[in-house]
């Protein structure tokens, strides 16, 4: 098979990187096991740093970045699925440096691909994408460590955005109260939406969490998704034998804290990477994602975009404008 399709395609220019929408053909995708056609993609951060040229996301061009996609197998060389089988594509090297969900048209090797589970639409997988997965791989390390929701509050950071956002809703689906932290001023957004019970800013949170080697035990457990101060100040205010999860550095790479939150608290500090996840444990999430965890507004969480539309959402997204999920609706 070799037809044209969309995609959204970024080129150099001289150090320039421009991004276009623009007609390819499928010759030019990689050979591999599955031949997908994209019904949806998401857009995350990650997407933004490849589009703008960071060559620690790819490191060619041009390329079709979009590291989510869902949609249907046109073509298979595996025994995993069949023509017409609905799959989920997530992580891996997928619109890092492998064209990605930000075309029409995805070819991957079949151990990428997760069979879109029963309860969860095609669209519905998109809203979480990366960022979905990645927040629900964070509430498991929680939920995992025996926290329960008669245990406390949990810290949410970076909540307007992708993985927060999402975070707050399942653990509000899942029966937890959380204190929403964000640097956008949207309490309806973060309270009436997602159901986080109170919400603070950033730079009040700061001011107030991190000051001291430790702070007073105010939370259970803690999401963080920003790094930085933010997730020194989490840290310092779980309760003894909390969890903290870390899964981005938008604000920064870097940890400023002790060793007393841990050794005289026990904190427990969990890295989350959605990339190279174990195939068996992402089927599990995703399965819970489709059932007991998916939050009632889970569509409210989302705005649907064209291709023509993608260039202004991913410089939203890095210049960290964004609120939710943005989901990109390909021509079907």
């Amino acid at each position: 098979m070799d037809a044209t399709f969309n995609a959204l395609v970024i080129t150099e220019n001289a150090g320039q990187y421009i991004k276009e929408v623009k007609q390819v053909y499928t010759s030019k995708l990689s050979v591999n096991e599955l031949l997908i056609k994209v019904h949806y993609s998401s857009v995350n951060y990650k997407d933004a740093l490849s589009s703008s040229g960071n060559k620690g996301v790819t490191k060619h061009f041009p390329h079709v970045p979009g590291i989510d996609a869902a949609g249907v197998v046109i073509e298979s060389k595996s025994t995993l699925f069949k023509t017409g089988d609905e799959v989920i594509v997530t992580g891996y090297d997928l619109g890092m440096n492998t064209w990605g969900g930000f075309g029409e048209y995805i070819s991957i090797p079949a151990a990428w691909a997760v069979p879109l589970p029963k309860g969860l639409s095609l669209f519905e997988s998109m809203i979480y994408g990366t960022a979905g997965f990645t927040a629900a791989l964070s509430v498991y390390q929680i939920v995992n460590a025996g926290i329960t929701p008669s245990k406390g509050e949990i810290a949410v950071s970076g909540a307007t955005g992708g993985v927060g956002s999402i975070a707050v809703a399942i653990l509000n689906k899942i029966g937890f109260s959380t204190t929403a932290i964000s640097g956008k001023n949207d309490p309806d957004f973060l309270t009436e939406t997602l159901g986080a019970k109170q919400f603070i800013s950033r730079e009040e949170f700061i001011n107030k969490h991190n000051g001291k080697a430790l702070h007073t035990p105010t939370f259970a457990a803690g999401v963080d998704t920003v790094g930085g101060e933010v997730l020194s100040g989490i840290i310092k205010s779980v309760q003894y034998g909390g969890v903290v999860t870390c899964c981005g550095m938008v604000a920064s790479p870097e940890l400023l804290t002790s060793i007393f939150p841990f050794i005289l608290r026990g904190v427990c500090l969990t890295g989350i990477d959605s990339v190279q996840a174990p195939m068996p444990h992402r089927i599990q999430i995703w399965q819970l994602m489709a059932s007991g965890w998916k939050p009632a507004k889970l569509t409210q969480l989302s705005t649907q975009i064209t291709l023509e539309q993608l260039p202004d959402a991913l410089n939203q997204i890095l210049n960290g404008q964004a609120k939710g999920r943005f989901v990109l609706k390909h021509h079907v």
